[in-house]
């Protein structure tokens, strides 16, 4: 069975990014932040933090408390996409990148010579040598190396950070053995929970249960795609589809009010509703969610006609937001908004009383100059408190582009 896939995965990226800009701060415990406040968590944790109990996720005033010393860094998501191309660019220089999974996970497929054990690693030394002299060795990444790009995925945690692992069809499956299950690409908590149903609370008990036995688990063929990955098949992605499109914002506290939680909303929805054009796209729901300071949660759903225009969206915004409770409960800390049930634009119905040409226009003229002049040029007036927050933020399947979402 031949290495086909290798996998690059960058170990700790904003922090090692933060560092590799900022040499006061190489060595030491750094948190990432959306924005420096006690009350947000941190998305991003160097080596050093996580050394210490901190990771993502974890409250700041947590993370204080488990390193007084902690250096909080507020995250710069335009700097990490800009770095996020170089180290493409980097690994492109040594092997084609077959495809990018995420703002810091790739995977190349191994061809010919390069699917021989001794050539294969050293086709990773030269990447990581690459990543160094053209990027920074602040920038370092474990190196899965395997039959298939599950396979090559996993064994980059087998070794971090900086690590470098193969695995062949003869290691397989005994090490796979010291794994959780959610260590697992595919195993998130409700997965596990399935697992657990039938009584699979291992890797060794999944790696040796039939595929009758995953189909159920997976509830259709996802399980037999799970089976044979774990034997070394080359099983390809199935092709995925853009699903939604949204935004969400950690309010500072100058922000956690009702006022100022609207006003944010407005932003967002008005980014939103940008990038959706940008994609030739119409939305048929719009979704919102607010997370209050007490931990509760207001969401508000509704279905419309399929649509990209600004101006529409925000009116069902607005009669969504009629409802969200008054002053006096709970402040709301983070807010979002997600447009969902996606077609083409090519699939919208024309309509017998709105004039889609002219908002068309509307639109359009309002993208070239926030496009050309820099975002805010033009905008709706609810956002208007809130020009300034929201800034780009970098989802896990989302590499944003900074012509359409930069602030």
């Amino acid at each position: 069975m031949p290495l086909r896939a290798l996998y690059v995965d960058f170990n700790s990226y904003f922090a090692s990014v933060e560092q590799q800009l900022r040499p006061e701060l190489r060595g030491k415990p750094v948190a990432v932040l959306p924005v420096i406040a006690d009350t947000t968590c941190c998305i991003a944790a160097s080596y050093e933090a996580k050394k210490l109990g901190i990771k993502t996720g974890t409250l700041v005033r947590e993370a204080r408390r488990l390193c007084p010393g902690l250096q909080l860094v507020e995250a710069r998501p335009a700097t990490y996409v800009e770095y996020h191309h170089r180290l493409v660019a980097a690994v492109e220089s040594c092997v084609h990148v077959e495809r990018v999974l995420s703002i810091d996970e790739m995977y190349c497929e191994l061809l010919g010579r390069e699917q021989q054990r001794e050539q294969a690693l050293s086709l990773a030394c030269e990447i990581k040598s690459a990543i160094a002299n053209q990027v920074g060795a602040e920038l370092r990444c474990s190196i899965g190396i395997a039959p298939n790009v599950f396979l090559a995925k996993t064994a980059t945690e087998l070794q971090k950070p900086d690590g470098l692992t193969v695995i062949e069809e003869e290691d397989l499956p005994g090490c796979l053995f010291g794994l959780k299950l959610r260590d697992l690409c595919g195993v998130g908590p409700n997965m596990e929970k399935h697992l657990y149903a039938l009584n699979i609370r291992s890797v060794e008990r999944l790696c040796r249960s039939s595929k009758a036995v995953l189909r159920r688990a997976w509830g259709g063929i996802g399980g037999e795609r799970m089976y044979d990955r774990l034997r070394g098949e080359w099983v390809p992605d199935p092709l995925t589809e853009r699903s939604s499109v949204g935004h969400s914002h950690v309010l500072p506290p100058a922000q956690r009010s009702h006022r100022a939680a609207r006003s944010v909303l407005h932003r967002l929805l008005q980014k939103a509703a940008m990038r959706l054009r940008s994609y030739s796209m119409i939305a048929g729901a719009l979704h919102v969610q607010v997370r209050r300071l007490d931990r509760s949660s207001w969401e508000k759903r509704i279905r419309l006609d399929p649509t990209h225009d600004t101006l529409q969206l925000l009116d069902v915004l607005n009669i969504l937001w009629a409802d969200y409770p008054a002053e006096g409960d709970a402040a709301p800390l983070k807010v979002g908004i997600t447009l969902a049930d996606l077609y083409e634009q090519s699939d919208q119905s024309r309509s017998l009383f709105d004039n889609i040409e002219a908002r068309g226009r509307l639109n359009a003229a309002i993208d070239r100059l926030n496009l050309r002049y820099g975002k805010n040029t033009v905008y709706f007036g609810g956002a208007h408190q809130a020009l300034g927050a929201a800034p780009m933020r970098i989802a896990f399947n989302h590499i944003p582009d900074p012509v359409v979402e930069g602030d």
